[in-house]
């Protein structure tokens, strides 16, 4: 049984990924996270896993910010 409240064990610190679908938001992984607009990441923008959260969370950087994603929300880049 997968433990829910965890780090995401599909992605690793440092593995290169992509953003599947345009956000409605953006949460910044700052310690005082804020919402930013959805137009600082494109679909298909590339970006690397800094930090693992909880609840299959990663703080991942993109050429605009490093922003908090759902694991389900980028895919690894091959």
């Amino acid at each position: 049984m997968e433990q829910a409240d965890g780090p995401c064990p599909a992605f690793d610190t440092g593995a290169l990924v992509r953003l599947m679908e345009t956000q409605p938001y953006l949460k910044t992984a700052d310690p005082m996270p804020m919402l930013r607009p959805p137009d600082l990441v494109e679909t298909g923008d590339e970006g690397v896993v800094v930090e693992l959260r909880p609840r299959n969370m990663l703080a991942v950087r993109f050429r605009r910010g490093t922003f908090l994603l759902a694991a389900d929300q980028v895919e690894p880049v091959l």
